[in-house]
């Protein structure tokens, strides 16, 4: 995965852009300093590196030459997710974020310490929303800026619009079903396909052949290997925002049984239980105040039900369906090897 020295060329194009951003910000006010600070700790602090590994290896795959511009351009998919993770963490009300506060507690604390007027969690739920809103911005201003051709980038252009649709209508789905209530399998299928699944693996890789002029079959291929892969990787994220170990996640345990998240996991839960079972799980499900005990008999109900077994199964079952789309696809040996490294490490993951 680590091949062509990508991680790191990543985190540089990410550091570049970010330093030219800060001089910018800094123009318009001192006091953006916080903001330039919170952003680059966030960005380029830890991060699985995914996305743009996907990009870059989709472009390889379909034949694409290395160069220092499309690993740039490929990066601005880190400011995508950047802003996806703080909205999120928002939503959520998650008080931390790879270990650290999350963006939103940041802004609040700073408020506390630095004793100004009015409410601390508005104004730091007001700038986790404006910094999300920021990395966004940013997102389209590294894309144009990275040096690759007009035309590679014209072609680029409408997977970029569509993944940041798909992963905002996603998130949208994903809100509206925890308000809703509802636990089908349906449902939490949808949520994880268009919540992260296409935005994960297949518009990074459709994104990396359209920069590469890939033919149409060549795309089809792709989307055969990155749908199931990345609702594969969103059902082991779902695994471990109830099974995860914080020390590992760096978010606490049991977040997403507090925040009433209708994953796959929860709806095969659901659609398992005893009625009186289910009942339990529904009322437990969503409490912001749940406990280390209350988060340890919800994992019991789950794991009694067999929505742990069937979902691991669910897990290999997609991973092995795109490791196969992968085998039969017109790919560059290489990027081949490369990609399916990645199947493994976004299905097999601690964190």
């Amino acid at each position: 995965m680590e091949r062509a020295g990508l991680r790191p060329r990543v985190d540089k194009a990410l550091a570049a852009f970010l330093a030219v951003r800060r001089t910018q910000l800094l123009t318009i006010d001192d006091v953006l300093t916080d903001v330039a600070d919170a952003l680059e700790e966030f960005v380029l602090r830890g991060g699985k590196r995914l996305r743009p590994a996907f990009a870059y290896w989709g472009y390889r795959g379909a034949g694409g030459i290395d160069s220092e511009q499309v690993v740039s351009a490929v990066a601005a998919l880190e400011l995508v997710q950047a802003s996806a993770l703080i909205h999120d963490d928002l939503m959520d009300r998650s008080d931390t974020r790879r270990g650290e506060p999350s963006i939103h507690r940041r802004f609040s604390a700073h408020h506390s310490k630095a004793g100004w007027a009015g409410d601390g969690t508005g104004f730091g739920d007001n700038a986790a929303v404006l910094l999300g809103d920021l990395a966004l911005v940013w997102s389209d201003d590294l894309l144009h800026s990275s040096g690759v051709e007009l035309a590679d980038l014209a072609r680029a252009r409408p997977v970029f619009d569509t993944m940041r649709t798909e992963v905002t209508v996603g998130q949208y789905l994903d809100v509206l079903t925890q308000a809703t209530g509802d636990t089908s399998l349906e449902r939490a299928g949808k949520v994880a396909r268009y919540k992260s699944a296409k935005y994960t693996v297949e518009r990074p890789l459709l994104l990396g052949a359209a920069l590469a002029g890939a033919p149409e079959s060549l795309s089809a291929s792709y989307s055969a290997y990155g749908l199931p892969l990345g609702e594969a990787f969103q059902l082991r994220d779902d695994v471990l925002g109830v099974f995860g170990d914080p020390a590992q996640t760096g978010k606490p345990a049991g977040d997403d049984l507090r925040e009433g998240k209708r994953t796959y996991l929860i709806a095969a839960a659901h659609e398992a239980l005893s009625p009186a079972d289910r009942a339990e799980l529904e009322s437990r499900l969503g409490d912001p105040a749940l406990d280390e005990a209350g988060v340890a008999r919800m994992r019991d109900l789950i794991r009694d039900s067999g929505a742990l077994t069937r979902t691991e199964t669910r897990i290999t079952q997609l991973t092995e369906e795109a490791v196969s789309a992968l085998s039969a696809a017109d790919v560059e040996e290489e990027a081949r090897s490369v990609l399916f490294e990645l199947a493994d490490a976004a299905t097999r993951r601690s964190v």
